[in-house]
């Protein structure tokens, strides 16, 4: 009889600890966390996302306690890691005991730098000592110490969403929802949820404008989901699951004319998805519209395009993927126009920060208006390849005005033959925000949906 595999023994916290100060540092020298954890050792990467995480949540705050504690900055390896521990010591938001945190955190220290690890353990249980007063002023005196955001990204939330600014920079600490797109090939959202609870993981339905979408109680690994690599079930959130029916028709207007009718495009529609990585909306539309869809998959990024074959194989659609710069229409159209183009703009990801807590650290101030100058270029790049009367749908995962409605509104000036559908919901500012319409009241304090923007925009059938 063969003898039981040994237990896999958890990394020791100040393994964690160092890696996770490592993530922290790249961030701060503005390399994305996503790419650096992939690069992470496999045996520690998911504990030091989770711990990376809870840190830049907290980043404001840590940063400006080291500056208290320690004004002249020690070497930056060691004052990532000060921060990290800052960060985890904060009232309420470690699992580990103060003292082992500290102990672990020193032993990190005597590994990477050892004359820094008396310097290390001195500061933390000062911390420790003081740590009410401290957290108090702070709080007090420093914004960005308070919102654990940027200056500049609290004043433009505060200027375009002035009563609820304070509440979108609370939503972004909070952790997301896993939720999950259901492949109605293989049945539909109530069986998928039966499923679930027999294998003893606990979901319900996102609301009545996600047939497809289910929201997990806690996240589970993918490869945990009953027939995810059978293409049954993805992963997507709620508010990214809006495109694919407000593009092929199954959302109707509010303001449709009398006489004018709505509907689903048909069978063999020609359809263009320009920025299509990760490829989670190109295969939704294929699946609301039973892989009847002539469509092509463009991204500049041939790399994270890959994904985008990947998804498809899997969940078995068809699509044409392609390399390019949607903006240089020379180069890969065809001249044939399209009855339905997707433009799921590059942005600020400000929409996203509660997944992407790197994000708001990573952006600068001046990120907006050339991030703008690019959607204001696909826009114009991509209208005169749409038939009269086809749509476009604009969206960007920010809740930025810049990046939104300010941008549609823009464009609406430039083009006269373009008309904004209006929509009850679905559309427009989606706000990451629990009173948000979209959202049930089963929902709590914290919402389904990301942030996120959403404009229809329809060419003149005389166009």
């Amino acid at each position: 009889m063969s003898s039981a595999p040994a237990p896999v023994s958890a990394p020791p916290l100040h393994r964690l600890l160092a890696h996770g100060a490592d993530a922290v540092q790249a961030v701060r020298e503005g390399h994305s966390l996503t790419d650096w954890l992939a690069r992470c050792p496999a045996e520690v990467r998911p504990g030091v996302q989770a711990l990376s995480f809870t840190v830049l949540r907290r980043l404001g705050a840590a940063q400006a306690l080291r500056a208290r504690l320690a004004p002249k900055a020690p070497p930056a390896r060691v004052d990532a890691l000060l921060v990290t521990a800052l960060a985890l010591l904060w009232p309420g938001e470690t699992a580990y005991t103060e003292h082992t945190l500290v102990d672990q955190a020193v032993d990190a220290a005597r590994q990477r730098s050892p004359k820094s690890a008396g310097f290390v353990n001195a500061v933390l249980r000062r911390f420790l000592r003081e740590r009410e007063a401290l957290v108090a002023t702070v709080l007090r005196e420093d914004p960005v110490a308070a919102h654990n955001h940027p200056l500049w990204w609290q004043q433009r939330l505060r200027q375009d969403w002035p009563d609820d600014w304070q509440a979108l920079l609370a939503a972004n600490q909070r952790r997301p929802p896993m939720t999950l797109r259901i492949n109605p090939t293989h049945g539909d959202l109530p069986a998928y949820l039966a499923r679930l609870r027999e294998v003893g993981i606990e979901a319900r339905p996102a609301g009545p404008l996600w047939p497809q979408a289910a929201v997990l109680d806690s996240p589970r690994p993918v490869h945990a989901l009953p027939g995810f690599d059978q293409g049954h079930a993805s992963v997507q959130d709620a508010s990214a699951q809006l495109a694919a029916p407000l593009l092929l028709g199954a959302l109707t207007p509010q303001d449709l004319s009398p006489g004018e009718s709505w509907s689903m495009l048909s069978p063999g529609a020609r359809v263009l998805d320009a920025c299509a990585a990760p490829g989670g909306k190109t295969a939704h539309l294929q699946e609301l519209a039973g892989n009847g869809l002539d469509l092509l998959a463009l991204d500049a990024d041939s790399k994270r395009l890959e994904r985008v074959s990947q998804n498809l194989q899997r969940l078995q659609l068809n699509g044409q993927v392609r390399a390019a710069d949607a903006r240089d229409t020379a180069s890969w159209w065809d001249g044939r126009p399209f009855d339905a183009i997707l433009l799921d703009a590059p942005c600020s990801a400000s929409g996203i920060v509660r997944r992407h807590p790197d994000v708001r650290w990573l952006r600068r101030a001046s990120d907006i208006p050339a991030l703008a100058a690019i959607q204001l270029a696909l826009l114009d790049a991509l209208w005169p390849l749409l038939k009269p009367g086809g749509r476009l749908l604009y969206a960007t995962c920010s809740v930025f005005k810049a990046e939104g409605q300010d941008q549609i509104d823009a464009f609406l000036q430039r083009h006269g033959d373009a008309r904004s559908r209006l929509f009850a919901q679905g559309a427009g500012h989606l706000l990451p925000l629990a009173d948000n319409a979209l959202h049930s009241p089963q929902q709590g304090d914290v919402g389904v949906t990301d942030g996120f923007y959403y404009a229809l925009l329809q060419k003149s059938p005389a166009a």
